[in-house]
């Protein structure tokens, strides 16, 4: 399998040079150069797997570089229960038919818990393997300068990459954060972060700002060259990384697989899929997923105040010239959505000509739209709902008050946004909704929204949403109050190159 640049101003690439790298040289995003069918056959020896299984087999249908030995030796290790610990029993190296992975809250409504890894949000089920095909690739390669993985977060990414590439020998990892964008515990978790091989440093202004200054870093040959001559190159954790979207296409199928054995839904049976989503990566898995045949009827995206994906999918009009809110779930707070590139490279059935061009677009003028059978497709496949911190408040009341099951902003978003799509539509398809992040990441907003009391500090909000709850908080979050803060640094956006080399001990 070769991966093209969504741009098609770099030739093709093997899956090990595609991870390696991360992003192509021209900026633009490697990109399978077909998508894999899931074939009756291949559902059907999945159905008998462990996760860890059903991980190397998907992965393998695109990561041709590796063998399935070396795949599902990864992903044993990868998704070990001692990274992956569900207080209900759930291990996703067991058979799938004991997970409870998957949590129904009715006939209609089923959430996919995907927060139970080492940094309680969904990003772990993709970077506690991206780390262990990051270095085979460079071997693969017979590269012997170090990766630097570069990484901008608004939240939750940060937090598990630094986790998944901490002490990995070959590799240095630097990671930025909007200053003001992410709640006080995600920011605890960064500062905090152990490893000789990590650097963390804040920006002054929003994800966009960072993610913009980290693709520009990437971009500049003259960091290219000075890191060359140290030993050193560029690489990537975010999900422009496809070594770190793969993993996410696997845990939609094995949802889908285990709401069949549950007797949730009938083999074959069509379900919708609703995510929150900022970058535009998780949503674009299922999308992924989707295509390849899984059985999906629609793609219900959910956003919060930060609407520029609702408004896209829903009129074919991508347009980041709006005010930008900070709110309740941060992770969603984007107006520049990376992978969104890919999907213009399936909507337009490879035309790279045509990708570049409205990337070029929206990078000038900070708007471009979609019409005729690319906006067709798209709305074929998606629909767009979004709601503001007063729903999400709502939506958490609301679903805690109906089952006592604690929510995160996202997570309400994206149920906020499920329940509105069935009541408009009628549709009662059952609704496979990711579940992005523990509650407890986010305990001040989610206290506020059940009990109409802010806490002090993060802090104590755990202990007292706990209590409220009736559930314990996640140990990895717990810890964090007496850990050393490393990492105090905040630097200007057009400072992160400069920045970066010296997190690095690269003198520019």
């Amino acid at each position: 399998m070769n991966y093209n640049s969504t741009r098609g101003g770099t030739l093709a690439v093997p899956s090990a040079r595609a991870i390696a790298e991360g992003l192509a040289r021209d900026g633009g995003l490697y990109t399978p150069e077909k998508l894999v069918p899931l074939t009756d056959e291949l559902m059907e020896e999945l159905a008998g797997l462990d996760y860890a299984g059903r991980a190397a087999r998907i992965l393998g249908l695109y990561l041709t570089d590796f063998t399935s030995e070396e795949l599902l030796t990864y992903a044993k290790k990868a998704y070990s229960a001692e990274k992956f610990a569900h207080p209900a029993g759930f291990d996703p190296t067991a058979p799938a038919v004991d997970g409870v992975a998957v949590r129904s809250l009715s006939k209609q409504e089923h959430v996919l818990e995907l927060f139970w890894g080492p940094t309680s949000a969904f990003k772990d089920m993709a970077l506690q393997m991206l780390p262990y095909l990051l270095t085979a690739s460079l071997r693969k390669l017979g590269e012997e300068r170090t990766a630097c993985i570069l990484v901008a977060t608004s939240g939750d990414t940060g937090k598990a990459a630094l986790e998944g590439f901490r002490d990995v020998p070959g590799t240095q990892i630097v990671v930025f954060y909007p200053n003001d964008g992410v709640s006080d515990v995600q920011k605890r978790q960064m500062i905090t972060q152990e490893g000789e091989n990590v650097g963390v440093c804040a920006v002054y202004g929003n994800f966009d700002d960072a993610q913009t200054g980290v693709k520009k870093v990437f971009s500049d040959p003259a960091i290219r060259e000075t890191l060359d001559k140290n030993g050193r190159f560029f690489s990537s954790a975010n999900s422009i990384n496809f070594g770190r979207l793969a993993p996410q296409i696997v845990y939609y199928v094995s949802a889908y697989l285990d709401m069949v054995k549950s007797g949730a839904i009938a083999r074959g049976e069509a379900i919708n899929i609703c995510v929150p989503t900022g970058n535009f990566g998780n949503i674009l898995a299922a999308y992924f997923a989707k295509a390849m045949g899984l059985p999906v009827k629609k793609l219900i995206c959910a956003s919060n105040a930060n609407n520029v994906l609702t408004d896209f999918i829903n009129t074919g009009v991508y347009d980041r010239r709006r005010e930008f809110f900070k709110t309740l779930s941060p992770s969603m707070d984007i107006l520049i959505s990376s992978n969104v590139e890919r999907l213009l490279y399936y909507l337009a059935d490879g035309d790279t000509a045509f990708v570049a061009g409205k990337m070029k677009e929206l990078n000038e003028n900070g708007i471009y739209t979609l019409d005729g059978e690319a906006a067709a497709s798209l709305k074929a496949d998606f629909i767009g709902y979004c709601c503001d911190d007063v729903q999400t408040r709502e939506t958490i009341r609301e679903v805690f008050g109906e089952s006592r099951y604690l929510i995160d902003p996202h997570t309400a978003v994206a149920i906020n946004a499920a329940r509105r799509y069935r009541a408009e539509t009628g549709d009662e398809t059952p609704t496979l909704i990711a579940s992005t992040a523990s509650a407890f990441k986010f305990c001040a907003g989610v206290l506020d929204a059940l009990t109409g009391t802010p806490a002090a500090d993060d802090f104590e909000a755990i202990e007292t949403l706990s209590a409220v709850a009736g559930q314990p908080a996640p140990a990895p979050l717990t810890g964090l109050r007496g850990k050393t803060v490393r990492f105090a640094e905040t630097v200007e956006k057009d400072a992160l190159g400069a920045t970066a080399c010296r997190l690095l001990g690269v003198e520019v």
